[in-house]
């Protein structure tokens, strides 16, 4: 957990939603909220995730206020887990409950990229997402959806080259048609093990 994280609890589709929420320190320019979205609950994936973690430090380096949460059935979230459908349905709730207004930026690790797509389908038409980080995109295992092609160029698509859980040709098979840049970090691997850095900076000098 990130040292001011603030332990809160919505109510979602299938019941309390357990999250953390981190704020950019006083004297940054406030920018909005950012809603992060961990990888597979099955396995291990938790909102303390260390590549969870990093994209809450740079949002929050950046002026963004950092949503965390635990999908259903993980840690004191209820319900239990929905291959995505119900995920994503607890993204937009805690969207709905701690960001009804304002910018909106979602991002999301593994698992968590794939929900974020999801999420961001769901709300273009009434609420488009201000900027979205998707890291080790697990495109090998869900249907990622297809991003509009305005939020393209507000989009970070980082994955590793060596990453042995997804695929960097998946990745790119998926962004391929869509002409979507993907940033590929040199001998990374799936969880960015010793490159965690070099992410939050990549992930900074995006959002900048």
């Amino acid at each position: 957990m990130n040292a001011h994280s603030e332990r809160l609890s919505v109510i979602g589709p299938a019941g309390a939603i357990e999250v953390l929420r981190d704020e950019p320190a006083a004297d940054v320019a406030a920018r909005g909220t950012a809603v992060i979205a961990h990888p597979h609950p099955l396995f291990g994936g938790t909102m303390d995730n260390k590549v969870v973690q990093t994209l809450a430090r740079a949002f929050v380096q950046t002026g963004w206020r950092a949503i965390r949460f635990n999908f259903r059935g993980v840690g004191a979230t209820e319900g239990q887990h929905d291959e995505g459908r119900g995920e994503a349905q607890d993204l937009l709730a805690v969207v709905a409950a701690l960001a009804p207004q304002g910018p909106l930026a979602l991002a999301g690790f593994s698992f968590g990229a794939f929900v974020a797509s999801r999420a961001l389908e769901a709300l273009w038409a009434g609420r488009p997402a201000e900027s979205l980080v998707l890291v080790g995109t697990a495109a090998s295992r869900f249907p990622v959806a297809t991003l509009p092609a305005q939020v393209h160029e507000r989009t970070l698509v980082v994955h590793g080259e060596q990453d042995d859980t997804v695929p960097l040709a998946s990745v790119m098979d998926w962004a391929r048609p869509q002409s979507l840049p993907v940033t590929v970090v040199p001998g990374g691997g799936h969880f960015f093990h010793g490159q965690l850095p070099l992410l939050k900076s990549l992930v900074v000098r995006h959002l900048r």
